[in-house]
């Protein structure tokens, strides 16, 4: 485990795999709780809204929909992102469901087929627990 600086607060850390120190992101969780609660209550309310009556800025607001930890109603007039494949409307995240899918295969044509390993037969019953050997006499 090394050591990092904080993306938000430059910071020094211990590294848990994350870019934030543990003060920021409690501050950042504190943010996406008062989004979240504020959007529940107010389902279709427009993101300069969320961001006027939230305290928080419509750039966080932004990255917590491309996060995938907020989505925009399939039925609200607010659709502002877009994926960043192909520029088609989306309601969460990064990519719509289409380049996702094109992604995917796109992937596993590239990497390798990982072959089944061939089991091992021996003599003895070495693989099995010693218990499990003692319960069948």
């Amino acid at each position: 485990m090394g050591i990092r600086n904080c993306r938000k607060c430059d910071r020094i850390f211990a590294d848990d795999n994350f870019d934030l120190c543990p003060i920021c992101r409690d501050k950042d969780m504190e943010e996406f709780k008062r989004v979240k609660d504020y959007l529940y209550d107010y389902p279709g309310a427009d993101i300069q809204t969320v961001s006027r009556e939230t305290n928080v800025s419509t750039k966080k607001i932004i990255r917590f929909l491309r996060e995938g930890k907020l989505e925009i109603r399939s039925d609200s007039p607010n659709l502002l992102l877009d994926c960043e494949r192909c520029g088609t409307l989306i309601n969460t995240g990064r990519f719509c469901n289409k380049c996702i899918a094109e992604m995917e295969k796109e992937f596993k044509s590239v990497l390798p087929k990982k072959e089944p390993s061939p089991k091992k037969i021996t003599g003895k019953d070495s693989d099995r627990m010693y218990v499990a050997n003692r319960r069948k006499k």
